[in-house]
């Protein structure tokens, strides 16, 4: 397993052609950490053997009974009431509440408002559009602000 953790320090490209040899097709994606835990999971695979057929049932019912994205038990087709539900994401906490987010040694502070957040004193519909005036490139708010 000592190839699992060379692979860790590998470059994309690298990553990209280890899983085109072990998948035989090329990947759907070039993030760095899918590649290498695609790769460290087929390589452990070979070693070690595929999951059993009761493992793999297990985890398809834990899956069918916890999932809440596709669970439709805890994600009814229709709304329980008449009007409809506001579209405030549930990751995001209350408006009014300020999110701390420390980057490069200084602490930058967001307040959440009904319809959008508040940075530096301007308004901006999306966490992204901070993440990316903080940083300079491009992140998903929710990650860059650990929601």
């Amino acid at each position: 397993m000592s190839e699992i953790m060379s692979l860790k320090n590998a470059s994309a490209e690298e990553l990209l052609g280890r899983y085109k040899e072990l998948y035989g097709e090329d990947a759907v994606s070039n993030h760095k950490l899918y590649l290498w835990r695609k790769v460290a999971y087929k390589l452990q695979e070979q070693e070690y053997g595929n999951l059993s057929p009761k493992v793999r049932n297990k985890l398809k019912a834990l899956i069918e009974e916890y999932d809440p994205i596709n669970n439709k038990i805890l994600r009814p087709d229709k709304p329980a009431v008449s009007h409809p539900i506001s579209a405030k994401d549930k990751r995001l906490p209350i408006p009014g509440t300020a999110i701390t987010k420390e980057y490069k040694d200084a602490k930058y502070q967001v307040k959440v408002l009904e319809k959008g957040f508040e940075y530096d004193g301007k308004i901006y519909k999306t966490l992204s559009s901070i993440a990316k005036k903080i940083t300079g490139s491009h992140w998903n708010g929710y990650l860059f602000f650990n929601l």
